[in-house]
């Protein structure tokens, strides 16, 4: 008997919905559609030219092109969002089907007015976001020297706090009671204990990344010896460029769980190590004087290469076909290391040789054993 009255309430449901659609279908004027259509291509016609015309201008103009460009494209395409939104609002306010229920939500009858109405305030904090973040906060952050990785992180707090309270704000308009919500904190609860552990911890990983700041963008990280350079920090994965030009999407949580390099993290300067092997005989004090004159000459011609702490000669011991020795420099920066290191090798081989100290490669003596002629007799017998 109960599940007989069930299935009754559903079919009664289902057919109030059904309902309710076909009004929404009756109600609505399909010449209104097309003249609203006909807007909307007016709309993004006058949008491609004016985007057409920025475009001539920025390759005219280089600081139109920095400047000015983005900011007009950026409000262009604003207007055109908003205008196609704000005027089917004018235009259909008249129309039973605009503030006619859609479906509902527990008491709540929700319209399509309601549901644009609720877009319309998201879409424009998101957009308020972008612009106060590309625009106006870089100002800001000139002005106290921030770094990019302090200023990526702040972007992210703010936009995040902006759709937050977007959210609410829509939520409210469209009438839904946020004590509500509580339902529905439980299932997500409920969720995220079974089936999205992984989406939470990399969430949670993100934002303790962007608090704790193990890494921020533009560090140069190194993950399963592969060398890049944070790009971007989403909600669920980090953005990492590699010297290739190649991105490699990473978990958060992987930043908190494993071992990385991060190169650039608190003092940027970095040590680099030049192995250098000369042949048995060699004056290895003069051997010595060569590998600082190399790392002088890079020290005068190049801007990241430091002469505090100054350079330093190893020798490392005796090889199997040479004498080894190690140059320690020292940079600024750790986006220079293969550039300074293929400098400094070419440097250390234009010296070695102006000052005839060989370089050595691997040797190998073969010594080529006599055959007996009478055992070679006897083989070629039996063979």
């Amino acid at each position: 008997m109960k599940y007989t009255e069930e299935v009754g309430a559903i079919s009664n449901e289902s057919s109030l919905f059904n309902k309710e659609w076909e009004q929404f279908i009756t109600q609505f004027n399909w010449v209104d559609a097309v003249i609203f259509f006909g807007f909307v291509l007016l709309m993004f016609l006058l949008r491609s030219i004016i985007i057409i015309f920025l475009h001539k201008m920025e390759s005219r103009h280089e600081r139109f092109k920095n400047r000015l460009g983005p900011a007009l494209k950026s409000i262009t395409n604003w207007v055109t969002t908003y205008g196609i939104i704000v005027f089917m609002l004018v235009y259909f306010a008249d129309a039973g089907w605009m503030f006619g229920s859609i479906f509902s939500i527990g008491n709540v009858d929700v319209s399509f007015f309601l549901i644009l109405l609720a877009v319309l305030i998201i879409s424009f904090a998101n957009r308020t976001s972008k612009v106060i973040t590309q625009f106006l906060l870089p100002n800001v952050y000139d002005r106290y020297q921030l770094d990019r990785g302090l200023r990526f992180t702040f972007n992210r707090i703010f936009h995040y706090i902006i759709m937050v309270f977007a959210l609410l704000i829509s939520f409210t308009t469209v009438g839904i009671d946020m004590s509500a919500l509580t339902v529905f904190a439980g299932v997500l609860g409920v969720g995220i204990g079974f089936g999205m552990q992984n989406i939470a911890s990399n969430f949670i990983s993100g934002l303790i990344i962007l608090f704790e700041r193990p890494i921020k963008v533009g560090d140069r990280v190194i993950i399963n010896d592969v060398i890049g350079d944070i790009e971007k920090i989403n909600m669920r994965a980090t953005i990492i460029r590699t010297l290739d030009n190649e991105r490699i999407i990473m978990p958060n949580s992987y930043f908190l769980e494993e071992e990385v390099v991060n190169r650039s993290y608190g003092d940027p300067r970095l040590r680099l190590v030049i192995p250098v092997g000369v042949a048995y005989g060699s004056d290895v004090e003069r051997v010595r004087e060569v590998l600082h004159q190399a790392a002088l000459e890079e020290f005068e011609a190049s801007e990241v290469v430091l002469n505090d702490p100054p350079s330093y000669v190893n020798f490392t011991g005796f090889g199997s076909s040479s004498l080894d020795f190690e140059l320690f420099v020292w940079i600024s920066n750790p986006e220079y290391v293969i550039q300074t290191k293929s400098n400094l090798n070419f440097r250390i081989y234009r010296l070695l040789n102006e000052n005839n100290i060989e370089i050595p490669f691997p040797q190998r003596d073969l010594h080529v054993r006599s055959i007996d002629k009478e055992l070679l007799e006897s083989y070629q017998t039996k063979k």
